[in-house]
């Protein structure tokens, strides 16, 4: 694998209010262990080698839970907001010193179970600049959001949803460093809109995963992802 990887840690959690009021949601323990080490023995065992956790709220608890990930096989490197939060795309944004020409970025509640360096493959391929995973999920779970057909992404919308829209964001994309030039500096930006951008460009590729994915920004994403960890022995790339 020769892409290092984003974590954005950066939310405050309000779904999981009581439990995220003094301890940050990545920190949450998972059946004995907080969510974040199940994030990077997944990505330890995938051959990531480098990660960027891209931090904003108590932020300095997860620096000092990871260090600087020697402990897990990773290089953790850490990119702080700063006092206001930035959102998903301005933290990428800032982060992009520490990236590299090109990049993975997942969300720091998500646990991926897929082929990661497949994934990689495809971006490359496509010569694209960025790449969507997506998952068909037919609204179950979560309300499917993105009209995939034919290995291409048509459309991508979570507030204006359409009938073709079967799947679903998967959580996991990779983006060149250069899709970030034209947004300002040091201003809050959502990655929601970046990929909206790339599309818009037809600078985005979409791949479908087959596996199913976990979250852990609800107590049912909780809930779900402990019976998953129940269900699979070890850990496992599927």
């Amino acid at each position: 694998m020769s892409l290092p990887v984003a974590i954005l840690v950066g939310g405050l959690a309000t779904r999981l209010r009581p439990l995220t009021e003094k301890i940050p949601k990545a920190l949450l323990e998972i059946n004995g262990k907080p969510f974040l080490v199940y994030q990077l023995e997944l990505l330890h065992d995938a051959g990531i080698k480098e990660v960027v956790i891209c931090v904003w709220y108590q932020g300095e608890k997860i620096q000092a839970f990871a260090g600087n990930g020697s402990q897990f096989g990773i290089n953790i490197k850490y990119s702080f907001d700063g006092e206001l939060s930035l959102g998903t795309g301005g933290a990428l944004k800032k982060a992009l010193p520490y990236l590299g020409d090109a990049f993975f970025v997942l969300y720091g509640d998500s646990y991926l179970p897929c082929d990661y360096t497949t994934v990689e493959s495809v971006f490359f391929a496509s010569r694209k600049d960025g790449l969507m995973t997506v998952y068909h999920n037919k609204g179950s779970g979560d309300k499917s959001n993105v009209h995939f057909d034919n290995g291409k992404i048509l459309e991508y919308d979570k507030n204006n949803r359409t009938p073709q829209m079967e799947h679903i964001d998967y959580g996991l994309g990779i983006l060149k460093s250069n899709v970030f030039t034209n947004y300002p500096e040091g201003q809050a930006l959502d990655l929601v809109e970046v990929y909206q951008d790339l599309l818009k460009a037809n600078r985005l590729a979409g791949y479908e995963i087959a596996t199913c994915f976990y979250e852990v920004g609800s107590f049912s994403g909780i809930k779900n992802f402990e019976n998953y960890l129940k269900q699979t022995p070890g850990r496992k790339i599927q």
